[in-house]
C-alpha cells in the first residue's frame, strides 16, 4: 500500500466508470499521523489532506505550508461553532457542514471576511443517532436554508454505516445532490472508495492505505 498504489487503483476504477481521474479529487487524510509520514507523502508531490480536527491542523499544517507550495487542507471532521473563525484560516474546504446553527455561523463569517471555503454538507445516510449530519428527510430543505444565507454549496458528503452496504448510501446521496443541483460528491474512504467512484464521487478521503495505520496519541 501507499500513494502510488492508490492512485493506480484510482486510475483503474475511473477507467471502469468512464469517468476521467481529474475529476476525482484524492484527500489523503492525514490525521493523527506522525509528521515524518505526512512529509513523505508531500515529498512525492501529493498537495491534498484532510484533517479531523482544528486543534490539530493547527499545529501541523503551517509549517508544512511554508516549505511545500499548493497545499490545500480539508476539514473532514465535525466542526464546533468556536472553532469556525480558525477553520477559515485553516482550511480550503469544510466536508462537515451539519446544522443549522454551523451554517449561521459560517455564512456571518463569509461576510465579516469577504471569502468563504468550499462547503459540502454531511448527510447522515444511514440515520445512525451517534452520528453527525442532516438526515436525509432534512437535507433539501437544510441546503434550501444554506442558500438563503448566500452560502455556496460545493457538494454533499457521507459516511455510510460500517456494517451496511456503502453502495447504497453512495447512491443516496447521490440522488440528493442531483435533486438540488449539486456536483460534488464526497464519499468513499480506503475500503470502499472504487465503489464510491463508480457512483460519482469527486473527492474521496484515504488515509490508513496511504500512510500506514493511525498512531494514536499517547497520554
Amino acid at each position: 500500500m501507499g500513494l502510488s498504489d492508490i492512485q493506480a487503483r484510482i486510475a483503474k476504477a475511473c477507467a471502469e466508470a468512464d469517468r476521467s481521474t481529474d475529476d476525482v479529487h484524492l484527500i489523503a487524510v492525514s490525521k493523527v499521523q506522525p509528521l515524518d509520514r505526512v512529509e513523505a507523502v508531500l515529498e512525492q508531490g501529493h498537495r491534498l489532506f484532510g484533517e479531523n480536527r482544528v486543534q490539530e491542523a493547527a499545529g501541523k499544517w503551517p509549517d508544512f505550508r511554508a516549505r511545500f507550495d499548493g497545499v490545500s487542507v480539508h476539514l473532514i471532521g465535525p466542526l464546533q461553532t468556536n472553532k469556525a473563525r480558525q477553520a477559515f484560516d485553516l482550511f480550503e474546504a469544510i466536508h462537515s457542514v451539519d446544522r443549522p446553527k454551523l451554517a449561521k455561523t459560517i455564512a456571518r463569517l463569509a461576510q465579516e471576511e469577504g471569502r468563504c471555503p468550499e462547503l459540502f454538507i454531511q448527510v447522515n445516510t444511514g440515520e445512525e443517532p451517534q452520528k453527525a449530519g442532516i438526515l436525509p428527510s432534512d437535507a433539501d430543505a437544510f441546503i434550501q436554508e444554506c442558500r438563503e444565507m448566500d452560502l455556496s454549496l460545493s457538494g454533499l458528503m457521507c459516511i455510510p454505516p460500517v456494517e451496511e452496504t456503502p453502495s447504497l448510501h453512495f447512491a443516496l446521496l447521490r440522488k440528493i445532490a442531483a435533486r438540488n443541483g449539486l456536483t460534488g460528491l464526497s464519499m468513499g474512504m480506503s475500503s470502499d472508495f472504487e465503489q464510491a467512484i463508480a457512483f460519482g464521487a469527486t473527492h474521496i478521503r484515504v488515509g490508513s492505505a496511504i500512510f500506514g495505520e493511525r498512531v494514536p496519541p499517547t497520554g
